[in-house]
């Protein structure tokens, strides 16, 4: 196997909920397989929906469990074979504890190629409700867990990042710098009480990175067009304005959710895209390109969500990886880095993993734009 560095750095999200190790996890998918139990169902609970829709997708894995480090090892020979070599991580804390690590600690870390893919980690800082669960999805609105949390608590995660992650010889850096990339500027102000709280926060993660024996960390933000605060009156409510204040390093997106308009035909959305890194330019951010591969959330409701991404065919989808590597190579950015959702968000719709409408498609599409021979 060729292991010279490519020249792109092509991460893929994965969400590591297809995993039955966690026992908090049968409060949304009881059959014990993680969400899974949601994708294998989703046909059946499609005869509800209007007519003529249908979610019909099935994994040519099958249901693995991505746990299990010869699962994680085949799959990393397939990222690396297909030019996705860095994973993003989901990572959660709730109830006072990490959820939903399995997926990374006992697959990933445990794979004994995971130097052919490295990683980071986007900590997932939003609340839980009842989505994730098809019984109560339509119906339960209220929090189960609280993303945010209090100072003492984040100096708790900070070391269990420096500890468990950061020192790994595969985690993922940027000059150096471990990156860690925050999902809610929301909740991260929420934990901290706003502006200068937040800033106390940050402030701490980076000396405890440098106490570590790393020159600093790198924090990346998700831009979210939905979000929409302000506290301390300090600034105007946008995510932007609020990372220029906290000094984040960068900004990229995470998918179709975070965007303002989902439901369209895939072609409209290469468009919406270009418009996007504009106006990061025009902001000044440091901004790594996103590439989305779809959006249907169906799976997840017994009501029908019509907000569906149309036509996200693997041409449609090259077309956007070679936008997102035009603005790469248009712009001088410390490394080539373009991140995609996701690697495995089959209940979102937008997944690299093969399936029985594309089989490879998607990672085909990925190799064809990014691996270098």
């Amino acid at each position: 196997m060729d292991k010279k560095q490519k020249t792109y750095d092509v991460a893929a999200y994965v969400w590591p909920a297809y995993t039955g190790n966690e026992p908090r996890t049968r409060i949304f998918w009881p059959e014990g397989y993680g969400e899974w139990q949601t994708v294998k169902n989703a046909h059946k609970n499609s005869t509800e929906k209007p007519a003529g829709y249908v979610w019909d997708r099935k994994p040519l894995w099958g249901y693995v469990n991505e746990a299990d480090p010869k699962v994680m090892e085949m799959q990393i020979d397939c990222a690396y074979e297909h030019g996705v070599n860095v994973f993003i991580y989901d990572w959660y804390w709730y109830d006072g504890r990490p959820f939903l690590e399995n997926c990374l600690n006992d697959g990933y870390l445990k794979a004994n190629n995971n130097d052919l893919v490295k990683f980071y980690i986007m900590w997932a800082n939003h609340d839980a409700d009842h989505m994730w669960s098809i019984e109560t999805s339509d119906s339960v609105k209220e929090v189960i867990w609280r993303g945010d949390v209090s100072f003492e608590t984040f100096k708790t995660i900070t070391r269990r990042w420096i500890e468990k992650y950061f020192s790994h010889p595969s985690y993922y850096k940027i000059d150096g710098k471990p990156v860690v990339s925050i999902y809610s500027i929301t909740n991260f102000l929420k934990s901290f009480g706003g502006i200068e709280g937040a800033q106390t926060a940050i402030d701490y993660l980076r000396k405890e990175v440098r106490a570590a024996g790393f020159t600093d960390v790198h924090i990346q933000l998700v831009y979210n067009a939905f979000e929409g605060f302000d506290y301390d009156g300090r600034f105007g409510g946008s995510a932007g304005n609020a990372g220029k204040l906290l000094k984040i390093d960068s900004v990229t997106h995470y998918n179709m959710g975070t965007r303002q308009d989902r439901s369209k035909d895939y072609t409209e959305f290469t468009k919406d895209h270009q418009k996007g890194y504009d106006m990061m330019d025009a902001a000044g951010w440091l901004y790594f390109p996103q590439v989305s591969l779809g959006w249907d959330n169906n799976p997840r409701y017994r009501s029908f969500q019509p907000y569906i991404a149309k036509n996200n065919t693997p041409e449609n989808i090259k077309a956007a990886l070679e936008q997102a590597k035009a603005y790469i190579d248009s712009h001088d950015l410390p490394v080539p880095l373009v991140t995609i959702n996701s690697w495995n968000e089959w209940t979102e719709t937008s997944y690299l993993e093969p399936d029985n409408v594309y089989g490879y498609g998607y990672l085909e599409a990925v190799k064809e734009v990014f691996k270098e021979e």
